[in-house]
């Protein structure tokens, strides 16, 4: 079976622009699909066309179309269905992680995995998080994460895993496509309706147009584990309220969650220094999010 060269900073201008997008109706993988359809030769498989539950299936199809990267974003998300649903959604994220990286590790593609912050819940401390810390996920969507990076790496070991944060946009790309951060912060201002947010939650929110647009640089990242999205000086209340102070709006109706993780504060704020040093850079969440609302 013929193999292809690894896409490394070195030969990356020898890439063909194939590229392949699992999940591409999802929140991330659509709007990757947007983003190079044009310029690339982008495959974006349905469930029918490639199951990534089922090695067989997998394999079939990357054989057929011999992609030079593949953007691994499918994946079952919602946490609490994974909390409730231990078996189906291993089967989905972890074993389907690891069949992506087989094949590709087989054929020489360059895997890049989207993982997820998730995997710092439960961790101590409330410095924001590095890679190479020891972590024991509390949820079973973010320990499902952990696995399937640890066989993204035994497969195919210049994969590329990215613990992505929390991603809004300011536009709904697809018609049933839930709203996020951004789009219920403005709908609650325009409504004037009250907002409600946690006191004791401290994560990264980012801009999901700039990891798309940091995507180039990651096709060259050597294999590893990177954290990707902005770092958060706040909570998410004061980062909320901060935000409506910026853009001069009334914090009259802001209101505090003083019960969300009140026994034990939720800190899976992300440290960006490693992807720093590759020439990734994000602004900081409450910056952005000022930009984004500011330019709407």
């Amino acid at each position: 079976m013929e193999e292809k060269e690894l896409i490394t900073s070195e030969n990356m201008h020898a890439w063909d622009g194939r590229i392949l997008v699992t999940g591409a109706t999802g929140f991330l993988g659509s709007r990757i699909v947007r983003a190079y359809e044009k310029s690339c030769r982008v495959f974006a498989p349905n469930h029918q066309e490639m199951d990534i539950c089922h090695m067989d299936s997998v394999r079939a199809y990357i054989e057929k179309v011999r992609p030079q990267i593949a953007v691994h974003c499918a994946a079952a998300s919602d946490t609490l269905w994974c909390q409730e649903h231990p078996e189906a959604s291993f089967r989905i994220n972890v074993e389907g992680a690891e069949h992506m990286a087989r094949v590709c590790g087989d054929l020489g593609t360059k895997l890049i995995f989207c993982s997820s912050d998730q995997i710092y819940f439960g961790s101590g401390g409330m410095e924001p998080h590095k890679e190479n810390e020891e972590v024991s996920p509390a949820g079973e969507y973010g320990r499902q994460k952990l696995e399937a990076e640890k066989r993204c790496a035994r497969f195919c070991s210049d994969s590329v895993s990215l613990r992505l944060c929390w991603m809004y946009d300011s536009e709904r790309l697809l018609e049933k496509e839930h709203g996020n951060f951004l789009t219920a912060f403005l709908q609650a201002v325009a409504e004037e309706r009250e907002m409600v947010y946690p006191i004791y939650d401290y994560r990264g929110i980012t801009d999901v147009r700039l990891v798309v647009e940091n995507l180039e640089k990651v096709f060259k990242l050597p294999g590893g584990v990177y954290n990707f999205g902005s770092e958060n000086d706040y909570n998410i209340y004061e980062t909320v309220h901060r935000l409506l102070k910026k853009l001069g709006y009334s914090t009259e109706r802001l209101k505090k969650n003083e019960t969300a993780f009140a026994g034990n504060p939720r800190n899976i704020r992300v440290h960006m220094g490693k992807a720093e040093t590759f020439g990734i850079e994000f602004p900081k969440t409450l910056e952005r999010l000022v930009e984004c609302v500011n330019s709407i």
